[in-house]
């Protein structure tokens, strides 16, 4: 696979940084983050600067460039896709082992061995302070302030650079912002009305002596308004700030995104939602912020960019998790509803899919690609397909053991009966997102692959069987997931399971299930959809990763210490896992009757719409696949 030269635009990023028309000062270190201005986790191609600084394309990394070398911090994810992509001018960061040191002290370390051997100030060997930039879109502000904390202990200095110096690398190649239509998701989907959920954020607002809430999350705004669209490929999202105050709500967007009918539609009796360019947001949060009563607050999100939150004054501020995120998170009886259809109809697809699939692996037909897209043609028959909900995993072998491996012509391989197939994919649909991953062996699996899958298989269902108290926080369940792993010594780089958006984001905050803290998780209540996906990845060799989107409910328990609500889990994906990578000794038998129980859900519910298409050959497949075992087969 061959890389990208990076050699020349590290040499021009460098030049910037030492070019007074583009800096306030001579930069020793630039940083370059992920996210865009609204700090996404997935992005626009024209916000994708640490893909092109760096050459590597995951969703997650941060690059920092100094005089003399440029490193990037990325998690176990992403290990070895950056180790191919990278060229020799980067330095890999491993995020997330004890010897990985954070940005901040390895910044502060390589300015002690800079200060030692450049000339720095007015003689060589002077200790100096070092001088740090970055774009304050871009950084969130907690981390801007973090960091900032960190070289100034030191005698270092983090600068606003207001004018992005890798914009200015790129030039006139970089792409074009997307100006998409927003289109309506209408109620009969989303359940309530945009204006009433303007009024519930308002009861909110009041209730924490606040004025005003700022919006800056792009699947809030498009969750608030029930609006869609498509700026960030699946992603049904669209570029915009919104700021709700007690008796008017502002929505700041390209004008031309907006359609008569949706700007009339925005501005009913009812409820009145002003139109104003994007580019007008900040200085118009600085007027208004100037015209706040003393004693009101300005409700602004955990998670923005510096830029934004240095507008609001610190005395003004209310920072926390906002009622949108959290109103986004647990769904309504009608999302609820939305979201259990959907996925049935999405089991379907993935079933349809995996039962051609092993009709064509013996015959060494189709590949990585080839697969992928037959899977989408699957998705797109289904009743309410929107478009996929991020690029689809499918993964041979080594390639699976890439945790999110994307094929391409340099990588792409057969689908055969030699080896292990990873696919982890997921669809939109107007009442719903789903994201399921399942690994199958078309032919013998090795011992080594069944233990490890069936190890990965009791963490799974282990999780789904948990029973916990109401908003315990997701990381307190993660040691579930990975028990049987541990056992043996073994483990996965990633989290064990994320929240899903109803027709918007596939990873969707503000709770998560990790070995790290969500600083932002509100703990984990009745109505939230999310992921149990441990997994196991043996490099060079082969992935496997179980994915499944569950349901909180309550749980019925026969105490209730402190009057606590007690929660567990209910299985939403409906796709079999594959029985002939069971090494069913490893087994108990409350895990057996699990398995057997959520078979019989898949073949009655999936197998219900299988009949309806007229798919013979996929319920017969379904039908097999969902067999009952026994300790003793």
């Amino acid at each position: 696979m061959s890389r990208t030269s990076t050699t020349h635009l590290l040499s021009s990023l460098r030049q910037l940084m030492k070019n007074p028309s583009f800096v306030p000062k001579p930069l020793h270190a630039y940083i370059i983050p992920s996210e865009d201005a609204h700090q996404s986790e997935y992005t626009a191609e024209c916000d994708q600067r640490r893909a092109f600084i760096s050459g590597f394309t995951g969703s997650m990394a941060t690059a920092v460039v100094t005089d003399t070398t440029a490193a990037l911090w990325t998690d176990g994810r992403y290990y070895l896709q950056a180790e191919w992509e990278m060229d020799e001018n980067w330095t890999l960061m491993k995020q997330g082992l004890a010897n990985t040191l954070k940005e901040g002290p390895w910044l502060i370390q390589h300015f002690k061995e800079y200060n030692n051997t450049e000339e720095v100030g007015e003689s060589k060997g002077k200790k100096t302070g070092c001088v740090v930039g970055a774009d304050p879109l871009l950084l969130d502000h907690k981390v801007w302030d973090q960091l900032s904390r960190e070289l100034t202990g030191a005698g270092h200095e983090l600068v606003a650079v207001q004018k992005n110096l890798v914009d200015c690398v790129w030039g006139e190649q970089q792409p074009a912002r997307p100006v998409h239509p927003v289109v309506v998701l209408e109620e009969r989907w989303t359940g309530r009305a945009f204006s009433k959920k303007i009024l519930d954020v308002r009861d909110k607002l009041r209730g924490e002596d606040c004025c005003a809430l700022v919006l800056t999350a792009l699947d809030d705004i498009a969750y608030l308004l029930n609006l869609r669209g498509s700026d960030i490929s699946y992603n049904p999202v669209f570029f915009s700030y919104c700021l709700v105050t007690l008796d008017s709500c502002t929505l700041f967007i390209e004008q031309s995104k907006v359609s008569a009918s949706i700007l009339q539609l925005l501005q009913t009796q009812e409820m009145k939602v002003d139109i104003r360019p994007y580019t007008e947001f900040i200085p118009y949060l600085t007027e208004y912020c100037g015209s706040v009563a003393s004693g009101s607050h300005v409700w602004l999100p955990n998670k923005c960019s510096k830029a934004v939150a240095t507008v609001v004054p610190l005395p003004l501020r209310h920072s926390d998790v906002t009622p949108v995120a959290l109103a986004k998170a647990i769904k309504n009886t009608t999302e609820i509803s939305g979201m259990e259809a959907c996925h049935v109809r999405d089991g379907a697809a993935v079933s349809s899919f995996l039962a051609w699939l092993e009709e064509e692996a013996p015959k060494d037909s189709q590949t990585e690609m080839t697969a992928a897209a037959h899977l989408e043609q699957c998705r797109a028959k289904q009743e309410h397909y929107r478009g996929l909900s991020f690029e689809t995993i499918s993964g041979v072998g080594s390639n699976a053991a890439i945790v999110h491996y994307r094929a391409c012509p340099f990588t792409d391989k057969h689908i055969t009966t030699k080896e292990i197939y990873l696919v982890d994919s997921g669809g939109h649909y107007s009442d719903g997102t789903t994201d399921v991953t399942r690994t199958v062996h078309f032919g013998t699996p090795s011992a080594a692959e069944r233990d490890a899958f069936t190890r990965v298989l009791k963490g799974h269902i282990a999780m789904a069987v948990a029973v916990f108290p109401s908003k315990i926080k997701g990381n307190c369940l993660d040691s579930f997931a990975r028990q049987y792993l541990w056992a043996v010594g073994l483990d996965y780089g990633h989290g064990t399971g994320h929240g899903v958006g109803m027709y918007l984001n596939v990873h969707e905050g503000p709770m998560g299930i990790s070995w790290r803290v969500y600083p932002d998780d509100p703990g984990l209540q009745e109505g939230m959809f999310v992921s149990d996906e441990p997994g196991y990845y043996k490099n060079g060799e082969f992935g496997i990763r179980i994915e499944s989107i569950v349901r909180i409910v309550k749980a019925n328990t026969p105490h209730r210490h402190n009057d606590l609500d007690f929660l567990t889990f209910r299985a939403t994906t409906l796709v079999p896992i594959q029985i002939k990578l069971i090494d069913v000794s490893l087994l108990t038998q409350q895990e057996v009757t699990w398995l057997n129980s959520y078979h019989v859900r898949v073949l009655e519910e999936v197998g219900a719409v299988l009949q309806n298409q007229g798919d013979q050959r996929a319920y017969a497949w379904l039908f097999r696949e969902t067999q009952p075992i026994t300790l003793s087969s």
